[in-house]
Order: structure tokens, then C-alpha cells, then sequence
């Protein structure tokens, strides 16, 4: 059962941390030798100082690791003699957030200035100064807290790389698993499709040719016969679609309107507002929306004119495609596959979509696509 855990913000869990070895850090300082008056009030600042600092560690580690080697240096130059604990946190959060020669150069920076700051300040015998700076700062510690950093590094960037090898192996496998589906359609329903649609083509053909009367039936099937082609090519075509084919988005659509143009359907193309960069989706939604409406048009609106207009607005892009086809305006007509198709896209995005008859003729597609502040 879950219900009795709980999580500690990791802000929380760093302040705790910090709190505790600056706590550490005094205890230790004022319970052994240590200098009084100013020097002492200087001294145990610097010890509080360097532990809160950690606090910070995950947020700013350079900065950090700066703070406490000057933590460190200055309370040894106010007489507390500490290993400076706070530095090798930091040098170990240094190196796993990957900054290595830096660290690497702030640490030998800090040993020379550790000696150097003993050697000038402590009375005693030169041994005596040299061992009190490695006692602030063992070597062996700081090669230690260096090595840990390192080793978690290293295994992070190698979880990291499995589980893009484990997307990229996914993402492969989704890959084939279209592929292998689309060949099957197309090996099983395609050549089925297509004998359905020739023939009803043929039978309607030749009862014109002798003068009868066409089924109301045998048009339907020779409807239904054409429609399920033409979304049997588009099912294909999308599951045959990978990362290696460029989709078609924005920039396409003045090349398939000039493509309309060709079949007789004068059609013409407005941009409105100020161009710019949308996301991906909401360019390959875009053309899709135009390429299906005009595909309509053409097909069952017996329409001569259609016009398309994209309009660039702040936080989004409306698509409106209108023609002067025969669609009357009552009662509503019954969304096809190609408008149910066209409503999931535009609803997966978070837009809005409008279709229905004009009252002047012809029939209008509005689109409003959320581009969620992109420019």
C-alpha cells in the first residue's frame, strides 16, 4: 500500500543537509583548539557559512564549490583547524554536474593557498603549519569525493544512454510493426477494393451505354467503392509515413493549391498577419485540413471556385477554406470520414473546428490551431 508514503522536497532534503554539517562543522571547530575574541566570532561564520552553502549545490555547483574553498581558507587563517567538509561535498557535486577541469583546477588552487595561508599565519614550525593545512584538507578525501563524483557521472550518462537506446529500439520496432501492417492492407484489402470499384464502374457504364435506368445500389457501390479506396490510400500512405520522409506542413500548401488549380478549380491562397515559426503538428494539421477540404470540393461540391486563407494571429493559426459548391444550407450534411478525420486533429491540438453550408452557397471549413506562443 502507498498510501502511508510520503516524498520530502529535494530543496527541503539539501537545507537539512546543510544545516546538519554546518552544525557539525561548529561542534567540531569550538570543541578543540581554537582562537577567541574576533577571531573566533570570524572563524565560526565561516564554518556556519561554508555548510549553508550546500545548501545550493544542486542549483549553483561551481558557485559553490567557489564559496566553500573560501569558507574553507578562511577559517584555517582564523585559527580553526577543520577538515573542510563542505569543499568535498561540493568538489563531488562539481564533478557529477561534469565540471571536471574546473574543479580539478579550484582544488589544486586551494591546496597552494591552504599552505600558503599556514605557512604565513601559524607561529609554530613549518612541519607543524604544513600538517594543520592538510588536516583542513586531506588529499586523500578530496581524491576520494573526486572518484565518487565521477562514478556517478558516468553511470548517470549510461542510464541515460540506455534509455535512448531503449526509445530509439521502441521507436524502431513501432516503425516496422506500420510497415508490416500497411503491406498487409495493401495485400489483402487493395486488390479487393479495387475489383469492387471496377466492376461497379463497368456495370454503370454499360447500363448507361444501353439506355437504363442505373440502380440506385449499383451507384452507391461504385460510391462507397471510390470513397474506400481513397481512404484505404490515405490509411497506407500515413502508416508508410516514418521520421525519414519530411511531412508536409505550411510551406507546402501554395504548391497544392497551384496543383488544385490544375484540375479547373480556380482556388486561391491568402496570408494574413505576420508569418512565423509554428510548431510541427500544427503545421502538418494545417495542410492537411487545407489538402482535405479542397479534396471535397473538388470530388462532391461541383463547386468552380474555392479560397484559402491563412491567418497568422498571436497564440494562433486559423485555416478557413471556402467554396461555391452546390451544399445547401439546411439541413446539415452528415461529416464523412474526411471531416471526422480533419475534427480529431484539430481537437488533439486543442483547437476548434467549424464546417457547415454558407448561406450565400458553397460550403466553409474554419480551423483555429493553438500555437502556444510560438514565433
Amino acid at each position: 500500500m502507498d498510501k502511508g508514503r510520503f516524498t520530502v522536497p529535494a530543496g527541503a532534503t539539501d537545507w537539512a543537509i546543510a544545516a546538519g554539517v554546518a552544525a557539525l562543522l561548529l561542534g567540531t571547530g569550538l570543541s578543540g583548539p581554537h582562537p577567541a575574541g574576533s577571531r573566533e566570532l570570524l572563524g565560526s561564520a565561516l564554518l556556519a557559512l561554508g555548510g549553508l552553502a550546500l545548501a545550493a549545490r544542486r542549483r549553483t555547483p561551481l558557485a559553490v564549490l567557489a564559496a566553500t574553498g573560501l569558507c574553507a581558507a578562511g577559517s584555517l587563517a582564523s585559527g580553526f583547524d577543520v577538515l573542510a567538509v563542505p569543499y568535498l561535498v561540493a568538489v563531488y557535486g562539481s564533478v557529477r554536474a561534469g565540471h571536471r577541469r574546473i574543479t580539478l583546477a579550484a582544488s589544486a588552487g586551494l591546496v597552494a593557498v591552504l599552505h600558503l595561508t599556514a605557512l604565513v599565519l601559524h607561529d609554530g614550525p613549518a612541519r607543524e603549519a604544513l600538517a594543520q593545512a592538510r588536516s583542513t584538507l586531506e588529499l586523500a578525501w578530496l581524491i576520494a569525493a573526486f572518484a565518487a563524483g565521477e562514478a556517478v557521472r558516468q553511470a548517470e550518462r549510461r542510464a541515460d544512454e540506455a534509455e535512448r537506446t531503449r526509445e530509439e529500439t521502441a521507436r524502431r520496432r513501432a516503425d516496422e510493426e506500420r510497415l508490416r501492417i500497411a503491406r498487409e492492407l495493401h495485400d489483402s484489402l487493395t486488390h479487393q477494393i479495387s475489383v469492387i470499384k471496377v466492376q461497379s464502374e463497368v456495370a454503370v457504364h454499360v447500363a448507361r451505354r444501353r439506355g437504363e435506368q442505373v440502380p440506385q445500389a449499383l451507384l452507391a457501390i461504385q460510391e462507397a467503392g471510390r470513397e474506400a479506396s481513397r481512404e484505404l490510400r490515405a490509411t497506407l500512405q500515413a502508416l508508410r509515413d516514418d521520421d525519414t520522409t519530411p511531412p508536409h506542413g505550411l510551406d507546402h500548401i501554395p504548391h497544392l493549391v497551384k496543383r488544385f488549380r490544375t484540375t479547373g478549380l480556380e482556388t486561391t491562397l491568402t496570408i494574413e498577419g505576420h508569418p512565423h515559426t509554428v510548431p510541427a503538428a500544427v503545421s502538418r494539421t494545417a495542410y492537411r485540413i487545407v489538402q482535405e477540404s479542397l479534396t471535397n470540393v473538388a470530388r462532391h461540391a461541383a463547386a468552380t471556385t474555392a479560397s484559402v486563407l491563412i491567418d497568422y494571429r498571436p497564440g494562433a493559426l486559423t485555416i478557413r477554406v471556402d467554396d461555391n459548391g452546390k451544399a445547401a444550407a439546411q439541413p446539415a450534411p452528415t461529416p464523412g470520414l474526411g471531416l471526422l478525420g480533419m475534427r480529431e486533429r484539430v481537437t488533439a491540438l486543442g483547437g476548434r473546428l467549424h464546417t457547415e453550408p454558407r448561406r450565400e452557397g458553397g460550403f466553409t471549413v474554419q480551423a483555429a490551431l493553438p500555437t502556444n506562443g510560438a514565433s
